[in-house]
This record gives C-alpha cells, structure tokens and sequence, in this order.
C-alpha cells in the first residue's frame, strides 16, 4: 500500500474526481478522501508522470515536500472536521491537529505559520467564516442554529468574528448576496 497526498483537494467533489482519474487510467487504490489517495500498490514513474499531469489539469497537484505535506495535511484536517462534524463550543483545535498528525502542535503551528504566512488559528476562523457565508447564502440555518453547528459560544461571537474577517455583519453579507444573487464566496 502506498500513500498519494494531494493538494487543493477540498471537497467531495474534488474526491470524486480524483477517484474518476484514478479510475480512468487502471490505478488500483483503496480509499480516496480530501487531500490522501490509498493506493494499493506504489505508482510506476510512467503512471506518476500521467497522474501528475492530468491532476496539474483538474487543478490539483501532487505534494512531495515533507513539511508541505504536513501544511496539506494541517488543512485537509481543518476542512474535514467543518465538512463533517458539528464542532463543540469545547473544540480544541490544537488537540484536534496534535491527534491528526501525531506531532508537537507548537513545532507544527510554527511550520505552518512560517510556510503560510498565517496562524493556524487565523486559517481555521478563515474557512469557518467561509463556512458560515455558505450556509447563509442557501438560508437553511438560522444565525443561531449556524453559531451552535460551528462551535461558537454565542451568536455575538459568531457575528464579532464575521465582521472581523469581512468588515460587514452576518445580516449585512446575506442581504448583499441575495440582492445580488451572487455566490456566497
């Protein structure tokens, strides 16, 4: 078995289209999921310079880099945990990404800080507030019932956070992509 890791995979929609790729070209592999391929066996040169290729197509990329992998795998597991958990007002993002990757959390929030140019933390209120923008725009939650699926301790603190990454307030945001109809990014 061999691990393949990708980078900006970050929705089921990227998965399925790497299983299609994979699925194309004859590779057998076990398991697809954000940012990993398992693959049965190692790939040959020819089938990684093809795979290479026809990912660099779909947008994709395949990470080499110890320490890149490991800011890929920092991400994927952020964007995994909003993709399928109701986070907890008592989430410990640190004991999350510690149990993940089984490394020192400060030696990978300074990786990561270093080779982004923001915190963990900081990235983590990015896609959560990206997160909050989606469920806005498809109206299916209520601010309150959106504050309590993500984590946040109140709806102020869900709303103070929102307008700190956007500059405008939760209800400002969705009447300007309903007037617009615009996307919610």
């Amino acid at each position: 078995m061999d691990t393949l890791l990708i980078k900006n995979m970050v929705c089921p929609r990227c998965v399925m289209a790497v299983e299609q790729l994979l699925i194309e070209e004859s590779i057998s592999f076990q398991n697809v999921f954000l940012g990993k391929v398992l693959l049965d066996k190692p790939l040959t040169n020819q089938e990684k310079s093809k795979v290479e290729l026809k990912l660099k197509n779909l947008g994709f990329e395949i990470l080499e880099d110890r320490d890149i992998r490991r800011i890929e795998m920092i991400k994927n597991s952020l964007r995994e945990v909003l993709l399928n958990n109701e986070l907890s007002s008592e989430f410990n993002l640190s004991g999350y990404i510690k149990s993940r990757l089984t490394e020192d959390y400060s030696m990978l929030s300074h990786l990561f800080s270093s080779m982004e140019g923001v915190t963990i933390e900081k990235f983590f209120i990015e896609l959560k507030i990206d997160k909050v923008k989606e469920l806005l725009f498809y109206e299916e939650l209520t601010l309150s019932e959106i504050s309590y699926h993500l984590g946040y301790s109140s709806v102020q603190h869900l709303s103070n956070q929102f307008k700190k990454v956007t500059g405008m307030t939760p209800t400002a945001y969705k009447n300007l992509v309903k007037g617009k109809m615009t996307g919610w990014k």
